[in-house]
């Protein structure tokens, strides 16, 4: 990993032109006639996120050869599947904070959030078909599913409390990696098509995927609420089970373990609350493997591209895998 990290805006800046060709896809496909779909939609334009899985799309199509219009739909109907995802989230999580403002289930209550969620999900499948490539709209269709399955699997070993590191790596890739991974190699696909291109792209996107989801599994348990910009101890606070709590819990001692078992029955978590479970897992060295994963994931995405000659392309790619991983450290 380099020693000097880039800042978003200089990853960025080999694709600024490229990101507002993006940008206007993206908020045309979100227009109604409907005036209260477009308030909540301009919400949520004027507190968007970082763009990464756009950013992802085309720097992954400069990476193979030239962005073409459908290389732009295609980064407009990952950022539409993502925002979607995003507001059925905060509904089954009930959270109140995204990106550092009132989440938009807060805002106009869950009954409007799910189905602003849903007209996000159809305008997605609605500019699908504008794309007419096969290949394009079988990786989009696939990714869709895997996004739900992960979710419900989740739910469901938390639920039962069955969740053992192999499955978690599952439900990271299906839940959160295979979005990363398709806004990869849909950059490939509507520029070369090539086998080759498409194999590269979508290994990167995988690992880098794997490695954000465990970023987050840290920020869930280290960062704050101004770190995140989401309500801290999100997933603890649902008795969601991360890797950090996964390899934690196999390695404490008999005592440490029905102290953690005690606080995580704890209804209404505090910070206080919070604390004591981070400095558990910290102490079982669940904080210092769930790194070193977020590093080895983070290397096999580096690896993926290596073949491909230096560009300024390749370099954001390389630099967005070193911020990613910067930002828990």
């Amino acid at each position: 990993m380099r020693k000097d990290i880039a800042t978003l805006r200089e990853i960025t800046a080999p694709i600024l032109d490229d990101i507002k060709i993006f940008q206007d896809e993206f908020e045309n496909a979100l227009k109604s006639e409907v005036r209260l779909i477009n308030s909540i939609s301009k919400y949520m334009i004027r507190n968007k996120g970082k763009n990464i899985r756009p950013i992802l799309t085309i720097l992954s199509a400069r990476l193979c050869g030239e962005p073409t219009l459908n290389s732009y739909k295609a980064a407009a109907m990952m950022e539409l599947l993502h925002v979607a995802t995003l507001i059925h989230d905060d509904v089954v999580d009930e959270a109140t904070l995204r990106r550092g403002k009132p989440s938009v289930n807060r805002v106009w209550k869950n009954k409007l959030s799910v189905l602003m969620g849903d007209f996000i999900l159809s305008k997605a499948l609605i500019n699908m078909i504008g794309l007419k490539d096969f290949e394009a709209l079988e990786q989009i269709s696939s990714t869709a599913e895997k996004l739900s399955a992960g979710e419900i699997l989740q739910i469901e070993k938390s639920i039962t409390r069955s969740m053992t590191e192999d499955v978690y790596f599952e439900m990271i890739g299906q839940k959160t990696a295979s979005l990363i991974a398709t806004s990869c190699e849909l950059g490939a696909i509507t520029t070369t098509k090539r086998e080759d291109d498409r194999l590269a792209t979508y290994s990167f996107g995988q690992n880098l995927g794997m490695a954000f989801q465990i970023k987050d599994d840290l920020f869930d348990l280290l960062g704050s609420e101004s770190d995140t910009g989401k309500n801290g101890g999100g997933d603890v606070k649902q008795n969601m089970i991360t890797l950090p709590l996964i390899f934690a819990k196999a390695k404490m001692s008999r005592l440490d373990y029905r102290q953690l078992k005690k606080l995580l029955k704890t209804k209404k978590k505090n910070r206080s609350t919070l604390n004591k479970i981070s400095g558990i897992v910290e102490e079982a060295g669940g904080i210092d493997y769930a790194k070193k994963k977020l590093d080895d994931f983070s290397e096999l995405a580096l690896e993926a591209i290596d073949s491909y000659p230096d560009s300024d392309f390749k370099k954001s790619l390389v630099d967005l895998v070193a911020f990613n991983s910067s930002r828990i450290r």
